[in-house]
């Protein structure tokens, strides 16, 4: 298939695709995407815009998989923005981008995608599957993900281990904040294995919006 990774980061979604699709991903931050070209070397890799990168290319592509920036929508965010009367973290607007792509994807794709975030603060516009502490919306079904670790209460080793990144390497980066912000291999492999199964119609599972 041609697999286009959206927001890579340094590709724990894509950790255990192997080399047999073609895969591009897009992220914008130069550093970040120069550890997923090192583990990924037969990947094209782009420096852009991820949310305008799907919009013009979006057709081009079997399988996409988007995981928008989660900050604006997550619980830990929110419930710490103001303690004991002072402001921690400024409020802000939730980011819709992560919506927009949901609603264009099934608007307008053709192939199968896979969107996922972090649970949100508030109740979710569309419904998502929940699984291991995070939203996926797909257009087809996914059930029976396995349940994993995902280390975050433990420091730089742990990480290290659970996502199957050395990081050691590499200098003036949150080497934490990145590999929490990578989605678990399995997750992805389980979620890609799914999409590679789906035969017929009738496997579809289509988002029921705002309910």
């Amino acid at each position: 298939m041609k697999i286009l990774n959206l927001y890579a980061g340094i590709g724990g979604n894509r950790k255990l695709w192997g080399n047999e699709h073609e895969i591009t991903a897009v992220e914008n931050n130069q550093e970040i995407a120069n550890i997923y070209k090192d583990y990924f070397p037969d990947d094209i890799v782009i420096i852009t815009d991820a949310h305008q990168y799907l919009l013009d290319h979006y057709n081009e592509y079997d399988f996409i998989w988007s995981s928008p920036p989660c900050p604006t929508h997550s619980r830990i965010r929110k419930n710490f923005a103001i303690r004991g009367g002072k402001i921690q973290n400024k409020p802000v607007y939730p980011n819709m981008v992560l919506y927009q792509e949901i609603l264009f994807l099934d608007g307008y794709f053709q192939g199968k995608y896979c969107v996922e975030n972090v649970i949100s603060w508030y109740e979710p516009l569309i419904r998502p599957h929940e699984a291991n502490s995070h939203y996926f919306w797909t257009n087809f079904k996914i059930h029976n993900m396995p349940k994993l670790k995902r280390g975050h209460d433990g420091g730089i080793i742990e990480l290290q281990k659970i996502k199957g990144f050395d990081l050691s390497k590499y200098n003036n980066i949150d080497k934490v904040k990145i590999l929490r912000n990578c989605v678990h291999p399995k997750t992805g492999l389980y979620i890609l294995n799914r999409a590679l199964e789906i035969k017929t119609q009738e496997d579809v599972k289509q988002p029921k919006l705002f309910q």
